[in-house]
């Protein structure tokens, strides 16, 4: 079967119509049976706390009611399919993120959230249902970074075995997403554009999600000078599949994505970017949350490294900064583009002006995940790294190294605070 084969036009529109039917239908059995006046939202707490605390003391979720009834009708001892045991396999997919982590963390913040900003329905399922767009660094993101820590873990553990995180945060996001399309008929009743956008999260969508954790965080590695050689992109892209698989991505459904699908996906889901308010404005909350955690004279390294990692995007990807209203880089930054692009031109430039912006990344990269560990380190749902990573990234995750960071961005707020205040950029 060749790529137009797999992946026709019509598949694409199936799958922008289709929800998760086997999941929906329990979700809405049990809010049916909740008492007058409890709403999705309510249970969605609920959920989300008894997921965190199974998470971390290694059990499947059970709890209290009401969250306890909804686990009761999900399997959470599903195995991984026949197709998805690869150990080896799985290892070498993981251990692309224990190997270049503080990379995919300022992939994550400077590639893959604003290739979801830049669709429609995505754009205005998160502004309208999470809480990214009025409060802070928000628990979305920092749950969208212990998700990754979740599934690829450390090299050699089995995170996506039954039992275990990445198994656990796959079925329970499966179980988030229908109780996310329940918040979306409630609040958006009668005006939901189903012809246009399908069910809110939809297949579509969720294949999308699969290609941002995985082929869009190459190219953003890549332009951050980090190259994957073709088997640690297959393994990568193989773990993310069987994760898709527990998470009831339907293209996971029968076998793994494959680097064949890479292209053909690609130039379809790039078809899907376009300008929305909502997009701008989360855009511009998440770059908001971004630039205060950097160091004095570093403000605009994230707006920069956004322009940065989609100046050379393929599939109309390289719009995506003027779609979201990002703001221009740093003067600086710009001069080292253009130094960048005519060090390429001249082999032996181009190693140390690549060193200069990995050095550049690695630190965005760690002062992120830091503003995560600061921000949500404790209570519903924290946000938290395993010791091995923290030593490797120098990340202190104590009581006084936290509130020594939270002294330090309050003397940055105060400083800065008359320079921002008469200019926005």
């Amino acid at each position: 079967m060749n790529d137009q084969d797999r992946w026709p036009e019509e598949r694409f529109r199936q799958l922008r119509q289709q929800a998760d039917p086997d999941i929906d239908k329990v979700v809405a059995g049990y809010l049916d049976d909740q008492p007058a006046g409890t709403g999705p939202l309510e249970l969605v707490k609920a959920v989300i706390q008894e997921l965190s605390a199974a998470k971390q003391e290694a059990r499947a979720p059970s709890g209290e009611p009401p969250a306890s009834e909804i686990f009761e009708a999900i399997d959470f001892a599903a195995d991984l399919p026949e197709w998805g045991d690869d150990r080896e396999l799985l290892a070498k997919g993981q251990a692309v993120f224990a190997d270049y982590g503080l990379y995919q963390a300022a992939a994550l913040f400077c590639k893959c959230l604003p290739m979801a900003y830049v669709e429609v329905s995505s754009a205005k399922v998160l502004a309208g249902v999470s809480r990214l767009a009025t409060h802070g660094l928000t628990r979305r993101v920092a749950e969208t970074g212990q998700m990754l820590v979740d599934v690829m873990g450390l090299k050699a553990v089995n995170s996506l075995e039954p039992g275990r995180p990445g198994h656990t945060t796959a079925i329970g996001l499966r179980i988030l997403h229908s109780f996310v399309r329940a918040l979306v008929n409630e609040r958006f009743a009668g005006h939901w554009d189903t012809a246009r956008f399908g069910p809110p999260v939809n297949q579509e969508l969720l294949l999308a999600t699969i290609f941002d954790f995985s082929v869009v965080t190459w190219e953003a590695l890549e332009s951050m000078g980090v190259t994957l050689s073709e088997e640690q992109r297959a393994a990568h892209l193989y773990t993310w599949s069987v994760f898709g698989h527990l998470m009831g991505v339907e293209a996971c459904r029968d076998g793994p994505l494959t680097l064949d699908d890479v292209e053909p996906v690609s130039e379809r889901l790039g078809r899907l970017y376009e300008s929305s308010d909502e997009g701008r404005r989360l855009m511009a909350r998440l770059l908001e949350e971004m630039e205060g955690f950097m160091h004095l004279g570093w403000r605009k390294l994230p707006r920069s490294l956004v322009h940065w990692v989609f100046r050379d995007a393929a599939y109309g990807a390289d719009r995506v900064p003027e779609l979201l209203g990002v703001p221009k880089p740093a003067w600086w930054f710009t001069g080292l583009f253009t130094v960048a692009r005519a060090a390429h031109r001249h082999s032996k430039l181009a190693g140390p002006v690549d060193g200069v912006v990995r050095w550049l990344v690695r630190r965005v990269g760690r002062q992120l995940v830091i503003a995560l560990v600061d921000r949500h380190s404790d209570g519903q749902a924290a946000f938290r790294i395993p010791e091995e990573l923290a030593r490797a990234w120098r990340i202190r995750q104590s009581r006084p190294a936290v509130k020594t960071r939270a002294i330090r961005r309050t003397v940055r707020r105060t400083l800065r605070a008359p320079v921002q205040g008469g200019s926005r950029t």
